[in-house]
């Protein structure tokens, strides 16, 4: 973002309170906005530095269990479904795979935890904040595409500075498949109104960057916590920090793609 937009309008930047989850459209076919860009965005490790408070209570609820969770499998689990993660790390630790009651009752237990954590101490990453405010003020669709339960979302959508421009929402809990399938980034786009192909998204996993890719969307990497260059090779972009991108430079990213 520009200095002269950040004086501006830093006196609005932060006018809007954070919004609930309630009152962000969920459903229904909105319009479709042919001539406007719209930007998706993850949810942990790309608007909050999460991966701290994750590794505690992933930690915590496999120490429950007997298992001593790998830094690999936290690297491996992150930004991926609780049944996924759960189905695989304990058939890896040598127990049998837990059944669709015993996933829920883990799942919940770690996500309490989690949701403890944010609201102690809520890390929002550096620049999401303005990002937010950078693209609403440039007239661009803002969503989150996460593969967060709901109860997640909810916690954060509350805590976030922003929140308010979001215009959509998709949430673990709504899809099928998660990620690297695309269909949290195209449900995303449906509930926009924009087309995929003017979408970009911005994502700090490697299987989110091929979620993104296989949408037809372009697609942002921030190196986040625990991220490499390497692992976020494909996307169209590769940043350090959110604080490297306004509505301008992802604008420009559609023309060489």
């Amino acid at each position: 973002m520009s200095m002269e937009m950040e004086s501006n309008e830093h006196s609005r930047s932060f006018a809007r309170p954070p919004t609930s989850l309630e009152a962000i459209p969920l459903s229904g076919r909105p319009p479709v906005h042919d001539a406007t860009f719209a930007a998706i965005f993850d949810l942990d490790g790309t608007l909050i530095d999460s991966y701290d408070a994750h590794h505690r209570a992933w930690k915590a609820v496999c120490r429950a269990h007997d298992i001593d969770l790998t830094p690999a499998q936290f690297d491996w689990s992150f930004g991926r479904t609780n049944p996924a993660i759960i189905e695989r790390i304990w058939p890896d630790a040598g127990l049998p795979a837990p059944d669709e009651a015993s996933v829920s009752d883990i799942a919940d237990a770690k996500e309490t935890d989690f949701r403890n954590e944010l609201e102690r101490s809520f890390p929002t990453m550096p620049g999401a904040p303005e990002l937010l405010a950078d693209l609403d003020l440039a007239g661009w669709r803002l969503a989150i595409g996460t593969s967060a339960p709901q109860g997640n979302l909810k916690t954060a959508l509350r805590l976030l500075p922003e929140a308010g421009r979001l215009q959509a929402t998709v949430c673990g809990d709504e899809v099928v498949r998660g990620k690297p399938d695309p269909e949290v980034f195209l449900l995303a786009a449906e509930r926009l109104g924009v087309a995929p192909e003017r979408c970009v998204v911005i994502e700090d996993a490697g299987h989110g960057i091929a979620a993104a890719r296989a949408a037809g969307m372009v697609s942002v990497g921030l190196v986040s916590t625990g991220r490499t260059n390497e692992e976020l090779a494909h996307a169209h972009l590769v940043v350090q920090e959110l604080t490297e991108l306004d509505s301008r430079r992802l604008a420009a990213l559609f023309d060489h793609r």
